[in-house]
């Protein structure tokens, strides 16, 4: 079994702490990256892959916005009708390089990878799943909006988007706290206190949470007819909305 390398990114102190990017470096450790520092991350692939079976329709297309190294893809190739084709969009190439070792598709589906800019695409056509993990709070909010109403819009009725994001609260005190409890799980899975306060530094204009209720109104406002929140540990939550 392949032992990925581990996220040693943030280890060793700098002077400035550059925004955080997708770039090769964070390629090379992205997966031992998302199982160390997403809560239930092996769950929410797994009830990915539920929701996306009940909602894939031949003849239709299944996007992954944000696919990075195509987990999530090569997850759902033995789950998804094989008459649903799959799309993975990421604006890192060497994301996208990774993801192409990784798919060996088995089933013989129709598979396309595209490197793009969510600020900008427009590409979504003919889609009953859209898959949206931990990717939203990375597009500046102003270009939200029209992502996720371009999405709706070129998605079949019935069709799904399947959205986790890191949230925030309006609360405070849970606030605080939910923070504080994150921060002790990656302490628990072996992050120092010195790369937890380099990677808040680097994420701190780049990752922007919105709360739950803004995430649900932001899905409706698009043209979703029902919004359902089915995951929530702290300050991470997923929800799927129905065209």
């Amino acid at each position: 079994m392949k032992v990925e390398p581990r996220d040693r990114i943030f280890s060793e102190p700098v002077e400035r702490v550059d925004d955080f990017v997708f770039d090769g470096r964070t390629a090379a450790v992205f997966d031992d990256m998302l199982s160390r520092s997403v809560p239930f991350y092996a769950e929410m692939q797994r009830m990915t892959g539920e929701l996306a079976a009940d909602f894939a329709q031949p003849g239709t297309m299944l996007y992954d916005l944000g696919c990075s190294t195509g987990t999530t893809l090569e997850l759902l190739d033995p789950l998804v009708n094989p008459d649903v084709g799959f799309v993975g969009v990421d604006n890192s190439p060497e994301m996208l390089d990774k993801a192409r070792a990784k798919l060996d598709l088995r089933s013989g589906r129709t598979l396309r990878l595209e490197c793009a800019d969510l600020h900008e695409y427009g590409g979504i056509e003919n889609a009953s799943v859209v898959i949206l993990t931990l990717t939203l709070q990375f597009v500046r909010p102003l270009h939200r909006e029209r992502l996720v109403r371009m999405i709706a819009n070129g998605t079949g009725s019935n069709g799904c988007l399947i959205l986790f994001e890191k949230l925030t609260e309006s609360d405070t005190t849970f606030n605080r706290l939910f923070i504080e409890y994150y921060y002790r799980m990656k302490r628990r899975h072996g992050y120092s206190e010195l790369e937890i306060a380099q990677k808040r530094e680097a994420l701190e204009n780049v990752l922007i949470p919105y709360r739950p209720e803004e995430n649900e109104r932001l899905l409706l406002d698009a043209g979703y007819s029902r919004v359902q929140p089915f995951f929530r540990w702290y300050n991470f939550g997923g929800f799927v909305a129905i065209k």
